[in-house]
């Protein structure tokens, strides 16, 4: 693939999805190639990390919402997050004080998006809460994902929405006037209950 383009690639290391990690062996190899610039990791090896930060010119980007400063305080140029797309502020002050060497101040801001990291990374896929959050904000006209992936059940939804009742203080996400539409995002599969959104 790489040699296929002059477009710069970054490789996506995320066994999660795959079922394979990318072996370290590999990303020594692959980071002689001309194109192949970066690699967005959500495996999660810190370890691993420091020593391919160490042994390449690679750049890395946290993939895993969760540990966007762990990745960031040993190296990483930046992230690519689902968690953002909702709130990307508290993002942008974790990478500027990482720069500036303030771990006080990128720990506090870790610290208050965790509940929101929680509530979209762990009951469906992300990209599914991503969703369903926006479009509860009114921020995007419909929850509806693409199959193969499927909006929420009902309960999972639930759970989404217990999550976001714990968040508080994040820049951007402002929970008040949620007003979440289960049944869109079920794709209208829904039983309809009287005088409810869902």
């Amino acid at each position: 693939v790489a040699d296929a383009t002059d477009l710069p690639v970054i490789l996506y290391d995320i066994p999660g999805r795959t079922g394979v990690p990318i072996a370290y062996e590999t990303l020594l190899r692959v980071a002689n190639h001309p194109n192949i610039l970066a690699v967005k990791d959500a495996k999660g090896d810190f370890s691993e990390v420091s020593r391919v930060l160490n042994q390449t010119d690679l750049m890395y980007f946290s993939g895993d919402d969760a540990n966007v400063l762990p990745h960031l305080s040993i190296g990483a140029s930046g992230l690519i997050g689902v968690t953002a797309n909702i709130a990307p502020a508290p993002y942008r002050a974790i990478v500027d004080a990482v720069n500036a060497g303030d771990l006080a101040t990128a720990t506090a801001q870790h610290q208050t998006l965790e509940p929101l990291v929680r509530a979209v990374m762990t009951h469906v896929p992300g990209t599914v809460a991503a969703k369903y959050i926006l479009h509860g904000l009114g921020r995007i006209s419909s929850p509806r994902v693409r199959l193969p992936l499927v909006g929420p059940e009902e309960w999972e939804a639930a759970m989404i929405e217990d999550e976001l009742a714990l968040v508080s203080g994040v820049d951007g996400a402002e929970f008040r006037n949620f007003r979440p539409d289960r049944n869109a995002a079920a794709g209208g599969a829904l039983p309809k209950v009287s005088g409810t959104t869902r």
